[in-house]
């Protein structure tokens, strides 16, 4: 599948966030490479105008970084995540830098932030983000089995990349969290075993968009993992020895 993109200019990068505990998100890009079958963000399509099939189609805001100097200026002291609706570190990040130069742009404010992502790309930024005082940086890693991840992330990065990147960052110093949602097919032991050393907290979702990914589930004969009684018992697995907060 080839990626359409796209540069465009925007007037506003800094915006209001509606997530508990989260003032502001910003995200460099509409639209994500990944291509996650379960993604919510495709309902970016309807305010874009994009027909595309999810994941094959990216927008670079390429005055994003400008344009968040010039908000910054005037914001109220608040959380920032990077990002809510695309994945700031997906490839297309190791050419435009937007993501990078946004953290620049940041840096002389000091706002709290929280960086997502899939990608051990967010590597690149440590010597930035280690100069935040109030940093955190997430890595979603919703299952331990890399064919279950081929499936429903058929273009992010593996499993073991993901989790030698939160190592990275939890061996440099820098605030981590696992992201695991949602809750995919796994073994919910082994996944903690991984993940456990590296890790100050972990978040955990179910599978929330199930109209997605209903026909996936029924080809690879994986219903039960949309059970609400069965996925249960996989959360209290994944409650019952998490990590204490550090």
């Amino acid at each position: 599948m080839s990626l359409i993109i796209q540069e465009k200019t925007v007037k506003s990068v800094l915006s209001k966030s509606g997530i508990p505990g989260i003032d502001y998100c910003i995200n460099p890009y509409v639209g994500c490479s990944h291509g996650c079958r379960y993604c919510y963000a495709t309902f970016m399509k309807r305010y874009t105008g994009h027909t595309e099939k999810w994941g094959s189609f990216v927008d670079v805001k390429i005055n994003a970084p400008e344009i968040l100097k010039k908000q910054m200026k005037r914001a109220a002291r608040g959380t920032i995540i990077i990002s809510s609706v695309t994945d700031a570190y997906q490839p297309i990040e190791a050419k435009y830098k937007l993501t990078r130069q946004c953290l620049e742009a940041l840096l002389p404010y000091q706002f709290p932030i929280d960086i997502l992502t899939k990608s051990p790309l967010v590597l690149r930024d440590m010597d930035l983000i280690k100069q935040f005082k109030d940093r955190e940086v997430g890595i979603t890693i919703p299952t331990d089995n890399e064919a279950i991840r081929n499936i429903f992330e058929p273009h992010a990065p593996s499993i073991d990349m993901r989790i030698q990147a939160l190592k990275a960052l939890h061996d440099s110093g820098i605030k981590t969290y696992a992201f695991i949602a949602p809750i995919l097919p796994m073994n919910p032991e082994a996944l903690l075993e991984r993940i456990r050393p590296y890790t100050g907290s972990i978040l955990i979702d179910r599978m929330n968009y199930t109209s997605k990914t209903l026909g996936i589930y029924k080809r690879t004969n994986l219903v039960r993992w949309l059970d609400k009684d069965f996925v249960d018992t996989i959360i209290r697995k994944l409650r019952t020895d998490l990590p204490p907060n550090r």
